[in-house]
């Protein structure tokens, strides 16, 4: 498995107990999703390895106390703390028509409600409080912050994003 076939799940953040338990971080908007998850891929060094799930138990917000197949030691729990979780692109939870996932996006056309075709996104920058969408246009560098406000609305089957940007916000980039 390639980590371009996958997705950023979360990562291990701790040991629990004495029979090699492990506190799994799921980044993600609904843990709901992920209750019966059956098997992961740790990043171990660059290479995606597949581990399974005997039990996983949730706790508060989005942890997870995790018992892993041949790992029955704090020694060899403690290996793999800070290591990050995957799962294959495929496993993505469907989402509604408007919503998207930021690795659906990158080659989207943008056309602007005020100043028409806006370039090519070339990638999602995520920050803490807010997403950015980086748009090439004219050898240039436009950032757009991904808002309901802002994209309103996504035409997948033409790879299209249409946006009402805020005031004068793309005229700072040209």
């Amino acid at each position: 498995m390639n980590i371009q076939d996958c997705f950023y799940l979360g990562k291990i953040t701790k040991t629990s107990g004495t029979k090699g338990e492990v506190v799994f971080f799921l980044d993600v908007d609904d843990i709901n999703s992920y209750r019966n998850l059956s098997s992961v891929f740790i990043d171990l060094n660059g290479d995606l390895v597949p581990f399974f799930i005997e039990k996983i138990s949730f706790q508060h917000t989005n942890n997870a106390t995790v018992s892993l197949t041949d790992i029955n030691t704090t020694d060899q729990a403690g290996i793999l703390v800070n290591m990050n979780l995957y799962l294959p692109l495929h496993m993505l939870p469907p989402l509604q028509a408007h919503q998207f996932y930021y690795h659906e996006v990158i080659g989207y056309k943008v056309i602007d409600y005020k100043n028409g075709e806006t370039g090519i996104v070339q990638k999602v920058l995520e920050y803490p409080h807010q997403a950015i969408l980086s748009i090439s246009f004219l050898n240039k560098e436009i950032l757009i912050p991904v808002a309901d406000e802002i994209i309103t609305r996504i035409d997948k089957e033409n790879k299209t994003l249409y946006i009402k940007s805020p005031e004068g916000l793309i005229d700072i980039y040209l």
